[in-house]
């Protein structure tokens, strides 16, 4: 969720915490608890709109070191999403490779004829 909470930030520094929290899907409490901890290890800081009506609504920007972070996490997660398709893909040829194997024996072997009643 970090990740994705960056990202959302990144493009879109004025989201409301409901917003985000509708956006990634989870409570606005885990929202304000994912966002609260970016704020305390210096990723994100939230200043308020000057020219804003509502004295509570927030720009929240990322910082350079939450850009860093978010270049870090993506790396790994592209990383991490890399090995599971290189995985994926060898299934599907040994998948690929029984089946053909299977037909190729149907085809030599053709199946008995059921006996009535079994």
């Amino acid at each position: 969720m970090r990740l994705q909470l960056l990202r959302l930030l990144a493009d879109n520094p004025q989201l409301t915490q409901r917003e985000l929290a509708q956006a990634l899907g989870v409570s606005l409490g885990a929202t304000h608890y994912s966002l609260r901890a970016l704020i305390d290890k210096g990723l994100v800081k939230a200043e308020n709109f000057r020219n804003s009506q509502n004295k509570r609504a927030y720009a929240y920007l990322l910082t350079p070191k939450g850009l860093t972070e978010k270049l870090h996490i993506t790396r790994a997660f592209l990383a991490r999403k890399q090995k599971e398709c290189e995985a994926i893909q060898r299934e599907i040829e040994v998948l690929k490779n029984e089946l053909g194997e299977a037909v190729k024996t149907e085809l030599r072997e053709p199946a008995q004829p059921r006996k009535p009643g079994h």
